[in-house]
């Protein structure tokens, strides 16, 4: 017989956009402890970016792909998510995702006495998941979620001896954490559905303008784009820290006329002028 729960804390976005497919890049997994594997966690992310793909909402990416180095971002046990942030956002990245492992307990109970002995395991896996915007660096997300598992049944005569355990079946605790932090794809899919998508142009040629997005992103021929420039960086200026950016000037907009690549569009000019390479493009 087995009991699962789940206890979480969570802020769920409303939806307010229904446009192409987002991307967001998620980061190597951490874990407060250092006695867990590496191997452990990023098998629990490989699952974790393959499911969250198979759900046609968002485009999941593995940010190694991206060229990033993150283990350099890295302060007191997390991400600094506000600067790689600033670094994303030119890939076309509309967000990044920091999964941590908090803690992960195996306990076990029986009879103390009899040959037929009633066992009881219950497995408790505690994972963070934070996520910010890689154009403006403000957190939407932050929750940690609790998942306890209970499996009871009878041994005949058996000893209890939890490191034994834990050391004989690694494989139940690969699939704990790998269930603990799936469990998150629901409330990402609706943190992503609250932001506004967008694109970069990433070269013009003649009267041809090449963008970063496509036909697996979601952009549809035909489409009508706005295209704005780059918005000033703002600091803190006591902390120093980077804030965001606000919204560039509008210079016109583009019609999307083909593809190419793995996920690039063609487009041609709809109307104004002086669109340069890395100008945001976001659907009219």
């Amino acid at each position: 017989k087995i009991k699962k729960e789940i206890k979480d804390v969570n802020q769920v976005a409303r939806k307010e956009d229904q446009g192409p497919r987002k991307r967001l890049m998620i980061l190597p997994f951490l874990d407060a402890s250092s006695n867990r594997s590496q191997e452990l966690r990023d098998e629990a992310r490989t699952d974790f970016i393959r499911e969250l793909n198979k759900t046609g909402e968002l485009i999941a990416l593995d940010s190694k792909d991206l060229k990033i180095d993150t283990q350099k971002m890295i302060v007191n046990g997390e991400y600094n998510l506000a600067d790689l942030a600033k670094q994303a956002q030119s890939l076309g990245v509309a967000a990044l995702l920091e999964g941590k492992v908090i803690d992960m307990k195996v306990r076990r109970t029986s009879d103390p006495v009899g040959v037929f002995r009633q066992l009881k395991t219950t497995f408790e896996c505690k994972v963070r998941v934070r996520i910010v915007s890689a154009h403006s660096g403000k957190e939407l997300f932050n929750t940690l979620k609790t998942v306890t598992v209970e499996e009871s049944n009878v041994r005949v005569g058996e000893t209890v001896n939890t490191d034994r355990f834990l050391e004989a079946n690694p494989e139940i605790l690969a699939n704990l954490l790998k269930e603990s932090f799936l469990d998150f794809n629901e409330q990402i899919i609706a943190t992503m559905d609250k932001m506004s998508w967008e694109g970069r142009i990433a070269a013009i040629s003649g009267d041809r303008i090449f963008l970063n997005v496509g036909r697996i992103s979601g952009l549809q021929i035909g489409d009508i784009l706005k295209v704005s420039d780059e918005g000033d960086e703002i600091y803190d200026p006591q902390s120093g820290n980077y804030i965001g950016k606000v919204p560039g000037r509008l210079k016109g907009t583009l019609e999307v006329v083909s593809y190419f690549g793995q996920d690039g569009a063609i487009c041609i000019i709809h109307s104004g002028a002086g669109f340069k390479e890395n100008d945001r493009v976001q659907l009219y």
